[in-house]
Parts: structure tokens; sequence; C-alpha cells
């Protein structure tokens, strides 16, 4: 832990230019592992601008690699996985892991996941909103939940998941007002997003998310996590700055000049500090960094050079 911050690692499941494989998966979960990294995440997605691979069967794959990290969904989506499918693999996760899992949901932003799902965007979010309660009826077992969209009627999954009553379920959201209610009405924890977000954004967040756990008659803070902190650490300048044009902008789809305001970990190890340190001090208990190219290379520099100037 470094200035009140546990740091977490994304799992390499982004193509850019080397296929991903097992081996190299493995090879970065011990790495992330022996270097004192606290969280291991996974990603969802079924169509992106690059190739991405189910980011639930990596984690899956890794869990022997990953030692005593916590395996985080960072997120994943029961709405396009459907919360029966979904639920069966994360308890599996959840037992083969001894219970280390935190499941990360959202809906998902995505409106060509939901075409290649055969579901409706306009659905998204009614959808969600239950997804979230069956969730927990399914992998609890002993709850029931009916909705519009969802029943747990007649469906009993086995083997439970090792955590009882359900590994704990956090909430994604950018930080939007009806985001942080739900988060509070529904959630265990927060997931936020370093590239939609900024540490004053996520200082109000945090001020809003008390208050609307309050509301919900839940005087305890949850736990909270900023996740895809897209990482490249060098004191190129101009590597830097290609990393952001070539890699990154087209990736999102987002202009440079826009994720240069933001205070993403890419350039000097001194300017990734900054900005990292920015987030701490907004409140930041954890945050998971997620390497753009070289990710061994690359999350062994952010603890070799980058943390140490957090202290």
């Amino acid at each position: 832990m470094v200035a009140g911050v546990d740091f977490g690692a994304h799992l390499p499941l982004i193509d850019f230019g080397t296929r991903p494989s097992l081996l190299g998966l493995k090879a970065y979960a011990k790495t992330a592992a022996s270097l004192g990294y606290r969280y291991l995440c996974a990603n969802d997605h079924l169509l992106f601008a690059r190739p991405w691979l189910d980011g639930p069967a990596a984690l899956a794959a890794v869990i022997a690699e990953s030692q005593d990290m916590t395996l985080a969904t960072t997120v994943s989506l029961p709405v396009l996985r459907g919360p029966a499918q979904l639920a069966k693999t994360l308890a599996a996760i959840d037992i083969l892991s001894d219970g280390r899992l935190v499941i990360g949901v959202g809906p998902g932003s995505s409106a060509r996941d939901y075409a290649a799902a055969g579901i409706s965007f306009d659905e998204r979010w009614p959808r969600f909103d239950e997804a979230i309660p069956m969730l927990r009826a399914l992998l609890a077992g002993d709850q029931a939940f009916e909705g519009a969209f969802y029943s747990s009627r007649g469906i009993d999954l086995e083997p439970r998941p090792a955590q009882r009553p359900t590994p704990p379920i956090w909430v994604a959201t950018w930080g939007s007002p009806a985001g942080l209610r739900r988060v509070a009405r529904t959630g265990d924890g927060w997931l936020a997003s370093a590239y939609n977000t900024t540490p004053e954004g996520f200082g109000e967040g945090l001020t809003q998310l008390a208050a609307a756990l309050l509301k919900e008659g839940r005087a305890e803070p949850v736990p909270h996590a900023i996740a895809t902190a897209w990482l490249y650490v060098t004191e190129d300048m101009r590597r830097a700055e290609r990393v952001l044009a070539d890699v990154l902008a087209p990736l999102l789809g987002r202009p440079v000049e826009q994720l240069q305001s933001l205070s993403l970990p890419i350039g000097p190890a001194e300017v990734c500090a900054e900005r990292l340190a920015a987030f701490a001090d907004a409140g930041a208990q954890r945050l998971f960094v997620w390497p753009l190219c070289d990710e061994v290379r690359q999350i062994e520099l952010f603890r070799g050079r980058v943390v140490p100037m957090l202290r």
C-alpha cells in the first residue's frame, strides 16, 4: 500500500500486435503478484476496436499464478452474458480461487455488443437494474427474484460460490448522480473509470455517494476503486505522445486532446506519479493500471519507478 492506495493490474486482454497466449498471461499474473499488486482485473467486451480476449475465461486461466491477489471483474456484463450464465462462471472462479473474487458489474456502453447479443440497446438500463438482484439471488441460492426481464424461479445453480452469501458485487459508474444512487441502492462497492473521470470529478462523486448511502439507510462507506488507468511509463515524451495518438486514441475512439486532459499515467515516471497522487488526494483507495504494450515491463516500471515517488 502506497499513499493509502492499493494497486491492481488489468490482464492484457487486448491484442496490441502480440497475440495473447496462456504463457504470456501466466507470466504477467505471476509478475504482478511478485511485485505486490493486490488485484488482478479482467474486463469484458464482445466486440472492440482491437481483438479482445474473453475476460472471465482469462481470469480463470491464471488463478494459480495470481497467488493471494484478489481477482476482480472490472467489469463483467450480466445483461449481455445473461445473469444465469454469468453467475455460473463467477461462482466457479470464486470456488477455484478459494474465495478471492470481487464481482464488478456494469451494463456495458457498446451498442455493437448489444447487437451481437441480440438485445435491444435501449433496454440496457432497466435490464441492468434487474440483473444485479437477479445475480445475487442466483449466487446466494436462498433468495428469490422476480422481474419483468428475469426470474430466479426454479433455477438452482450449484455449487455455490466460496464466499457466502455471495462475493462482493461492486457496481460500475462513471460518476453520474443516477449511477451513484444505483451503487448506494444495490452495490457493495463502487468501480470508477480513470479515463472517464478526473481527480476532481472522482472526489465529488465520493461526496455524492456518501449522501446517497445515507438516504438508503447505509451509514458506513463502501469500498471503491478506479479501474482502466491506461499505463505507459517512458521518459521519452515523443514516445508518450505516439502512444496516446497511435494506440489509445484509436482504441477508444476519442480525440487525443481529450485524453491529454485526463490524469492517466502515461509519460515520465514523475508525471505519472503526480497524476495518480491527485487521485489519492481525492480519496481513491484502489487504482488499477492497464499497460499499453510491453505489458510485463510496464508493470515492473510502474512499481519500480512510479510507486516510490508516491511514498
